[in-house]
């Protein structure tokens, strides 16, 4: 089984270029490419990224966003590099149950949180 996850957005091209230097760190590369969709793939059991093309700019909340661990115990650091990027910082640091995160948001708006799970906690 896989699982894709398809963002909307209005320039796959730039979209594309600002994720793949985001999820750098993840491995991330350019795959399929053939309009309106532009995929980026990560190492084996990552989701894959499918950039979809509309021709509405987003309007509203996100109902479904990405939270990404990057293995970094600092989170300002990561914020920063994802702010060079293109990235807007949304919320300040949150925490819950040892969890800490930051909303940002893609250049088109897209939220996503960039979080640090708390220390000791293994994945399964």
């Amino acid at each position: 089984m896989q699982i894709v996850v398809t963002l909307d957005c209005l320039d796959t091209e730039a979209q594309a270029g600002f994720w793949l230097a985001a999820l750098a760190p993840l491995g991330y590369r350019r795959g399929f490419d053939g309009p309106p969709y532009l995929s980026l793939v990560g190492p084996a059991l990552a989701p894959m990224l499918l950039l979809q093309q509309v021709p509405e700019p987003k309007q509203g909340k996100n109902r479904l966003h990405l939270d990404l661990d990057f293995d970094t115990e600092d989170l300002d650091a990561e914020v920063d590099r994802l702010k060079r990027l293109g990235a807007q910082k949304i919320s300040e640091e949150q925490s819950e149950h040892g969890f800490r995160w930051v909303v940002v948001a893609d250049p088109e708006g897209n939220e996503f949180c960039v979080f640090e799970p708390p220390p000791g906690l293994g994945y399964a």
